[in-house]
């Protein structure tokens, strides 16, 4: 649920959102969001100042509650 959440809106904000891809890995400190974008794009999800990012964090936060769920941004070069 987080997964797509997190895909729906990245999608809204990047260029090539058929690009956007994003995997929920389980770690031992709790799961991880991992969000795949063209390079492109790298720069409009991360946003000025880190600001797009971190927005994107806090929604997911409060949609995970107690959870506690990391976001990993990644250009899809980077393998």
């Amino acid at each position: 649920m987080l997964a797509d959440a997190l895909e729906h809106l990245v999608r809204g904000v990047v260029d090539h959102p058929d690009d956007v891809v994003v995997r929920d890995k389980q770690l031992r400190r709790g799961s991880l969001l991992e969000v795949r974008v063209h390079p492109d794009d790298l720069g409009k999800v991360i946003g000025r100042s880190g600001r797009t990012a971190t927005a994107f964090r806090t929604v997911i936060a409060a949609l995970a509650g107690n959870g506690g769920t990391r976001i990993d941004f990644v250009d899809t070069d980077r393998r």
